[in-house]
């Protein structure tokens, strides 16, 4: 004769098996929602990338075939907007993009553009043309693809801190349409500028992307040039008494006799009497 024995589970075990119910709920509740938000859109990553190669295009001038994005994480799950995209490249190099939802829910997502080999950001010209001034000196956009404008490139990667120099600067005709309105249209410009962030090779040079540098630094010496444009030019050794950009009003003292004189920076550790 077989006996069959049940014990009453005690109210510590009653609680233990409830909340042991209750995550075990919650966890499916969160795999199911999860599962179903991945499901509703599975095409996501494409129409995000294909929505903002559409806006490379049309603001940096390039055709398809000349750019591609970096692949994405596959961490990264994309929900879908209830707005229009917001796009912008909030860096000064342009192959980054950022792209925006300001709907619900908000997010934000950086995008990579890689470009082909030989093609310049901003400087393509429509129709799959070479980007205008890639040959060394100052080059004329075609004919037939619309108003140019002369703009100042580098003609090298260019580092926060460095100053602009002659031989770093290019001018070239590029279309005009795309370019912004604050790039610089002259070398004179911007000659001898520190450049306050980095600047790629071939991307148009902003006003706001330099501020006047100091050429001349207390203590060093400076040639100074009197008489010039008179007909005779004196050129003397004279040492700084204060630092000076181009175009400042600087004291200076001849070393020998020790007098102090006035003179306006004209460049690098160079100045032009008053």
């Amino acid at each position: 004769m077989q006996l069959l024995c049940h014990s009453r589970p005690t109210p510590f075990q009653r609680r233990v098996d409830a909340s042991v119910r209750r995550v075990a709920v919650w966890l499916l509740s969160v795999f199911c929602l999860t599962t179903a938000a991945q499901a509703q859109n599975p095409a996501a990553p494409d129409k995000l990338l294909t929505e903002v190669g559409q806006w490379v295009q049309k603001s940096q001038q390039l055709d398809a075939n000349q750019f591609s994005f970096a692949p994405l994480d596959s961490r990264v799950q994309l929900q879908s907007c209830d707005r229009p995209l917001v796009m912008d490249t909030p860096f000064a190099s342009r192959e980054t993009v950022r792209v925006r939802c300001l709907g619900n829910p908000g997010w934000q997502l950086y995008l990579r553009v890689v470009l082909k080999p030989g093609i310049a950001p901003g400087l393509a010209a429509p129709g799959g043309a070479a980007p205008a001034g890639t040959a060394s000196g100052p080059t004329t956009a075609a004919s037939g693809v619309g108003p140019s404008r002369r703009v100042v490139v580098a003609s090298q990667t260019l580092r926060a801190g460095s100053i602009a120099t002659r031989d770093l600067l290019r001018e070239v005709d590029v279309p005009a349409q795309g370019v912004e309105l604050q790039a610089v249209g002259s070398i004179k410009e911007v000659e001898n500028s520190e450049l306050v962030r980095d600047v790629q090779a071939g991307v148009p040079l902003r006003g706001y992307d330099l501020r006047r540098a100091v050429v001349v630094k207390q203590g060093q010496l400076v040639m100074l040039t009197v008489g010039q444009g008179n007909g005779f030019s004196i050129t003397a050794r004279v040492e700084a008494m204060q630092d000076g950009k181009i175009g400042d009003q600087i004291r200076l003292k001849n070393p020998e006799s020790g007098r102090l004189l006035t003179g306006i920076v004209t460049g690098p550790n160079a100045a032009r009497g008053l």
